[in-house]
């Protein structure tokens, strides 16, 4: 395959970490490719294209790999759109028009129409990373598509690459130049012109018998809209390629139309006692003209309300709510908005102005279903309805057990009047299968498109045959109602085999004819559509499926299979990746920085996976696998928010690293860097000496060739005063202990007590405020420095005694309060992987951060702030988001009298010790400067961060955290690094 990389300008890889890592997407299904390219233009197309047609190279052009289906993996040279080819050409927003390359993200589009007031109109969920080309591939739609319809309405044009390499243009035609053209013996266009031309004229009467009359219909070849446009006289060619998943040609760029972004939205929830009533509801909704109507039922509504996180959510529904449907519509005005979700309501529950009607006086069933309703109309408040309809899948998702909710047969697609019987009678087959338990029914019920995901464990043979029952006997529903197979995910693997049942066997042979005119040797993603693909073959989990770690996890893991449960939690749906698209989130900070798939959480835990199941030549912990797959995770927590499964790649690979520890030994640098306690105590003690030796010429030098710290890294210096000797000799407390509100035990952290005693003393200064009888921990190592390197037992050791001090002052009514963020959340959260025991539990139950304190109890309300007038730009620490903990300082800092504006931030790349590590510090730097511009953008002039390392990071960088027009400038906190939030509040102190 060396013979593709010297004929193209992009990349080519062949090896096994890459082909592993295309082996998935978003499905139940792996297959591993051949190759992946990366192409840079249409020429690397064509010329890939030329090279494995004249070998018999089946070709696979795959986008972000979000495909639930099936349809992006395959035994084939893989075209990978997303590394160079997401470019945006041109935009005519006169025109209404758009030319993009075939990797380009629909939300990275629509954020450069944005200044248009225009929009890419399909809106699949996943658009935050999911591609132009892969849209048009699948036929996409997404929640509104009663009005916007699928991709195929908006492709006006393709470039694209035919099976012979052949670069074309493939758009609107006559239906006479189109005969004019056809040749059934003369080139490769003119042959496909020649079978379009058979198809408009020998199978019309069929397509309009057969094709289910539907806004959503994604299943065979997009016959229907071409037959429907030669009765004008015109067809558009490129809409053919809509829904035809990369069987018939390779897009490269399209001309796309758009549409104007409605001037706002109103929203409204009804809520029904079973999700039948809903779904009969359905039709008499759809006379109100919405633009969206999507199903929540009671299995979503019962996940939503046993999850914290979408508690607040759930609790808009009634308790006696079995299923709900959010409807929105698109308004010209507030007004506008107002009367239609009032005449929605006033017709759905006549009479009862949106409150809950009593079980006797509601109407009969055929009359009106919905017994309460709400409405929505301030952006945050339909957000909160679309949060409630949002909340369950991830929660599906979330299982670690064998038993997955697969998509299978989770997207048919049903005329709304329908809807009933269909959902009654599927309901009915799950139940005699065993398999109703927490199989949903959800989605967009507006256009008749529910997801259904019955629990399978595919590690079974039983239930794969299961699978095959069920899908046949649905399909075959489907079939009688009039409905599709697949509204919306696609054919692919899951659903091809079905498409005879659906259109017959004439049908099937044309669909069949056409896609031998267009790829006459079956190259092109081979299989799908029209194709052989069985539904239980190439499984990702079958009865072949092994998982063997190699060794004992060390940490505990309370979900069902433990750490093989988490190693098999992520699905592929690529959340990871659509982080690189945005600024925002906390998703994968060298993701957003290397734009490597093996760098997402989907690719480290796909490498991770198939390193245990013997898929990888490597060990989990084989140099070669840590080096290539881990190294750059650095333990930011991002994926334990972020990922819709939850999967927390930091715990993983700590698991790994110290298993890595057993077999081979750490090295060197890991030691100083997990027993920084103790180096910090000594350098306390010998300083300032300790600190001149840093600034010798030529030391940086020589700890980077010594131990590998990167030399332009500046090292903490050390105080010879810590914070427990001020303490100590300031007499303890300044409020006493009859006198205060709350006691709390303050742990200065190794950084706080021996390099920057300043924050806590500015710490003890506000408590004390507050309100707070203040003690100082004798103990300063929380643990973190060594789990973070992977050192488990050492950590173990170290909460187990930070527990056995700490316990016992909690027992006697002790709060305990951390400086350092990180260290906050290794109480809160990481000593519980660590030791088990009610102790543990406790001092988990009652350990804070520092802003987090002063909120959770609303100290900071009896203190006399100053009210300073300076702005301040809050970029939180990764481990408190990754917590949901990252909010309290800003409460706190506007309260005390700051405008704060707080960043939609990711790690700033310093992690702790990564960015000093000399190996990382230019990827350190790329993740910091997405901060830094983040930083620039804001309006605000002071910056203040709480962690050490974000503050480390930021005081290496060129921006000036306090301005000289500042009223902080000239005080004790200006200086290269960003105060943190309690200095800002110890200096809004009354002085």
């Amino acid at each position: 395959m060396n013979d593709i990389r010297e004929r193209i300008d992009g990349d080519a890889r062949f090896d096994t970490y890459t082909r592993q890592l295309y082996a998935t997407d978003a499905s139940a299904y792996k297959v591993t490719p051949i190759g992946v390219v990366f192409p840079k233009s249409t020429n690397d197309v064509a010329m890939t294209v030329t090279y494995c047609a004249k070998r018999e190279i089946p070709i696979l052009p795959r986008g972000g790999g979000t495909s639930l289906a099936g349809q992006a993996v395959n035994e084939a040279v893989v075209l990978d759109f997303t590394r160079y080819m997401g470019g945006i050409k041109t935009i005519k927003p006169d025109k209404q028009l758009a030319r993009v390359e075939a990797g380009t993200v629909l939300g990275k589009l629509n954020e450069a129409l944005a200044p248009y007031d225009l929009k890419f109109a399909p809106d699949p969920a996943a658009s935050n990373r999911s591609v132009i080309g892969g849209a048009i591939g699948n036929n996409s739609s997404g929640a509104h598509s009663l009005v916007y319809g699928k991709t195929d309405a908006y492709v006006e044009e393709c470039e694209v690459v035919l099976a012979d390499g052949t670069v074309a243009t493939l758009g609107e035609i006559a239906v006479e130049e189109l005969r004019e053209s056809a040749d059934s013996d003369g080139s490769l266009l003119e042959q496909v012109y020649a079978e379009v031309v058979r198809i408009i004229d020998s199978e019309s009467e069929k397509v309009r018998d057969r094709f289910p009359d539907m806004k959503r219909n994604v299943s065979g070849y997009n016959f229907d809209v071409l037959v429907e446009e030669a009765e004008t006289g015109m067809v558009n060619l490129a809409r053919l390629l809509a829904g035809s998943e990369g069987t018939l040609a390779v897009v490269t760029e399209a001309e796309v139309s758009l549409e104007p972004v409605p001037e706002t939205k109103a929203v409204s929830l009804l809520f029904y006692e079973t999700v039948l009533d809903a779904v009969t509801d359905v039709q008499h909704v759809l006379e109100h003209d919405p633009d969206a109507v999507e199903l929540i039922d009671d299995v979503l509504l019962g996940l939503a309300r046993e999850t914290t996180e979408f508690e607040e959510a759930a609790s808009l529904a009634p308790n006696e709510a079995e299923a709900g449907l959010l409807v929105e519509f698109y308004a010209d005005d507030d007004d506008h908005g107002r009367e239609q979700t009032a005449d929605l309501l006033a017709d759905r529950i006549p009479g009862t102005d949106t409150e809950v009607m009593p079980s006797d006086d509601r109407p009969a069933i055929d009359e009106t279903i919905a017994f309460a309703g709400l409405e929505a109309h301030d952006e945050d408040e339909r957000e909160m309805f679309w949060t409630l309809r949002k909340a369950g899948l991830p929660i599906l998702l979330s299982r670690t057990s064998d038993e997955k909710h697969i998509s299978f047969i989770e997207d048919c697609a049903i005329p709304p009047e329908h809807l009933p019987e269909f959902v009654e009678r599927f309901q009915s087959l799950l139940t005699e299968m065993g398999r109703d338990v927490d199989a949903a029914f959800y989605a967009h019920a507006g256009p008749g498109v529910l997801h259904v995901r019955p629990l399978v464990n595919t590690k079974a043979a039983s239930d794969r045959e299961e699978m095959i029952e069920i899908a046949d006997r649905v399909t075959d529903m489907v079939v009688e109602f009039g409905g599709s197979v697949s509204g919306e995910h696609g054919d692919g693997r899951a659903r091809t085999q079905w498409n005879r049942k659906l259109y017959g066997d004439d049908l099937w042979q044309a669909f069949r004819d056409l896609k031998t005119a267009f790829d006459p040797d079956w190259l092109l993603n081979p299989g799908n559509v029209c194709g052989d693909h069985d539904l239980t073959e190439h499984l990702r989990y079958d009865d072949e499926y092994v998982h063997d770690a190699g060794f004992d996890p060390s940490l505990n893991w309370d979900n069902e299979n433990g750490m093989q449960g988490m190693v098999e939690l992520c699905h592929g749906c690529g959340g990871c990746r659509g982080s690189q698209e945005t600024t925002g989130g906390v998703m994968c900070p060298t993701y957003r920085a290397a734009d490597e798939e093996i760098t997402a959480t989907r690719g480290r835990a796909n490498l991770l996976r198939q390193a245990m199941s013997g898929d990888l030549p490597d060990d989990p912990t084989n140099d070669e696998f840590v080096t290539k797959v881990l190294d750059l995770c650095i333990g930011c927590k991002g994926c334990k928010r972020d990922c819709p499964s939850g999967v927390d790649v930091a715990k993983l690979k700590t698991e790994v690293m110290h298993e890595r520890h057993q077999e081979h030994g750490p090295s060197l640098r890991d030691k100083l860097f997990a027993n920084f306690d103790i180096l910090a105590s000594i350098g306390s003690t010998l300083a300032p000496v300790s600190n001149l030796v840093q600034s010798l010429p030529g030391s940086g030098t020589i700890a980077e060739k010594t131990v590998g710290i990167a030399r332009e890294r500046s090292l903490p210096e050390f105080h010879r005063e810590t914070l427990q000797d001020w303490f100590d000799a300031r007499g303890g407390s300044r409020v006493l202990e009859g006198d205060a509100r709350r006691k709390a035990v303050l742990f200065a952290d190794t950084y706080t007590n021996f390099s920057h005693p300043e924050v806590g003393k500015a710490a003890v200064r506000v408590l004390e405020a507050a309100g707070v009888h203040v003690d100082v921990a004798n103990r300063t190592d929380s643990g973190r420095p060594a789990l973070s390197k992977g050192f488990v037992d050492a950590a173990r050791d170290t909460i187990e005694k930070n527990v056995a001090e700490l316990e016992p002052r909690i027992c006697d009514g002790w709060d305990i309060v951390v400086a350092e963020p990180s260290d906050a959340v290794m109480f809160q959260s990481d000593a519980l992987d660590l030791c088990s025991s009610k102790a543990i539990e406790l001092v988990a139950a009652n350990s804070y951060g520092l802003c987090e304190y002063l909120d959770a109890f609303r100290l900071d309300e009896n203190v006399a702030w100053e009210s300073p007038a300076d702005s301040l730009v809050y970029h939180g620490h990764c481990h408190q988001k990754a917590e949901k903990k990252d909010h309290h300082a800003v409460g706190v800092l506007r309260r005390a009298g700051y405008t704060v504006d707080p960043l939609d931030s990711g790690c700033c790349g310093m992690a702790g010790t990564f960015g000093y590590e000399a190996e990382h510090y230019s990827l350190s730097r790329s993740i910091g400067e997405i901060l830094f511009s983040q930083i620039e953008s804001s309006d605000a002039t002071v910056v203040t961060a709480p962690g050490t390392s974000c503050r480390t990071q930021l005081g290496d960088s060129s921006i000036d955290p306090i301005p000289s027009d500042s009223s902080l400038a000239g005080t004790s906190l200006d200086s290269d690094e960003p105060p943190t939030p309690i200095e800002l509040l110890a200096y809004a102190l009354p002085r």
